[in-house]
This record gives C-alpha cells, sequence and structure tokens, in this order.
C-alpha cells in the first residue's frame, strides 16, 4: 500500500470568516465581510482594489495594527487575532517589518541610526545594532550612504532606507502599504525589483497594497477586494 503523501505545510498567513466592523456613533459600518485568505511561506501577494475596499484594513490585521471584530486570523501559526493590545505589539515587533508610502525616517538621524530604531526594542548591544543596520543598508545598495541624513537622500533612496529598516530584525512578513506611491516609475520599478530580489533570494514573504497594476505584475499574484469582498485572484 503506498505511503500517504506529506500534508502540504500550513500557510504563513491563514484567514477564515474575517470581518472587520467600525462603530462611528450609531453606526456600524462592516469593511471586510468573512474573507477567506492563505498566504504560504515566501509569496509576494499584491493586494488590489479600489479606494475603500478595505485592503488597507486587511493589510493591518494582517501585521497587527488593528484586531479583527471576527473571524480566525493565523501568522506562522499563532491566533494574533486573540492578542491584547500588549501581546500584539510584541508579536508585531518579532514578526513583521512594515514599509509605507511615506518613508517615516526620522529627520535628524542618519541612514544607519533610522535602521537602527527596531533593534533598540531588543536585547542587542550597540556593536551588534550597529553591524545588522550595515548590513541591511548593504542589502539596499546603501552602504556608502550611511552617515547620511533623509534630506540628504533622494526619495529612491530613503525609501531603500525604509527596507533596510524594516528587513533588520529579521521579520517573518513584509508588510508594504502603497511603497512605491510617491515615487516616479523609474525609481518606483528600482524599489519593486529589490522587494522582488528580497522574496526570490531571500525568501521574504511580502504582502503590499498598490493601487498601480504595473507596481502589481512585481508580486507572484494579486488578490482584489472590492466593497470589503475578495472578489479574484491573479497568478502572474
Amino acid at each position: 500500500m503506498a505511503a500517504n503523501a506529506a500534508p502540504s505545510p500550513a500557510p504563513l498567513v491563514e484567514i477564515r470568516n474575517l470581518t472587520k466592523t467600525y462603530v462611528r456613533g450609531t453606526q456600524r459600518v462592516e469593511v471586510l465581510h468573512g474573507i477567506d485568505l492563505d498566504i504560504p511561506e515566501g509569496d509576494f501577494v499584491a493586494l488590489m482594489g479600489p479606494s475603500g475596499s478595505g485592503k488597507t484594513t486587511l493589510l493591518n490585521l494582517i501585521g497587527g495594527i488593528d484586531s479583527p471584530s471576527s473571524g480566525l486570523l493565523k501568522v506562522g501559526g499563532q491566533r494574533i487575532d486573540d492578542y491584547g493590545a500588549d501581546e500584539l505589539a510584541r508579536w508585531r515587533a518579532e514578526t513583521v517589518g512594515f514599509i509605507f508610502q511615506s518613508y517615516n525616517l526620522m529627520p535628524v538621524l542618519t541612514a544607519q541610526k533610522n535602521v537602527e530604531l527596531p533593534l533598540l526594542l531588543t536585547d542587542f548591544g550597540a556593536r551588534e545594532r550597529a553591524r545588522r543596520a550595515r548590513l541591511a543598508l548593504e542589502l539596499v545598495g546603501l552602504g556608502e550612504r550611511a552617515g547620511h541624513k533623509p534630506n540628504e537622500l533622494s526619495g529612491g533612496q530613503q525609501q531603500r532606507v525604509a527596507i533596510a529598516r524594516a528587513l533588520v530584525s529579521d521579520p517573518k512578513l513584509l508588510i508594504c502599504d502603497e511603497p512605491t506611491g510617491d515615487l516616479d516609475r523609474k525609481t518606483a520599478d528600482e524599489v519593486l525589483r529589490l522587494l522582488q530580489r528580497l522574496n526570490a533570494d531571500f525568501g521574504k514573504t511580502i504582502i503590499m497594497v498598490t493601487h498601480d497594476p504595473k507596481a502589481a505584475e512585481y508580486a507572484r499574484r494579486t488578490v482584489h477586494l472590492d466593497k470589503g469582498t475578495l472578489v479574484q485572484e491573479a497568478a502572474h
């Protein structure tokens, strides 16, 4: 009798019947309705949809910035939908790297010191923090700009510093919200190629919200939301 095939590994992100409702005064507004989605480790997913479709809300739930109203949300086998605020903050610092449209760099700090910021929440000493930040900056091609402050860098370079900061704690998951929204096409493509390389060469799992179909083409697949519901999915 043939041996049973090994079960496929659980997805890194597992979402079942997820809802999110906001209460505004006496009104209840359900932004996400019964979302089901699996994201395997090593995937690169683009989330697309019209304004108000719920894509940033879904991204914030997966990244632990917000909590769902109901349903199951597992990341790395952990039920983060049950976590309280302190537990969620600790999990977020250990598991997720965030990249936003606005680079959110500290203007008074050098690129090196900006990248070190997430490591201040860890037990690493100053020398180890500096070493890891240097490696992250080299990975994004900015090793020679470590001593520059944000106003001495171009928009594309600032976004690459932000990517290095997201990578420095070696997160399981990179969460990107319109990461190229403020960049011209050429610079956007450079940043997207970097994300693609982090996915292909370093196995980073990336979830990216974008309104730009050209940006979405860099992902392995695109998931479309409309009015809080998943409407279609396309592999690239």
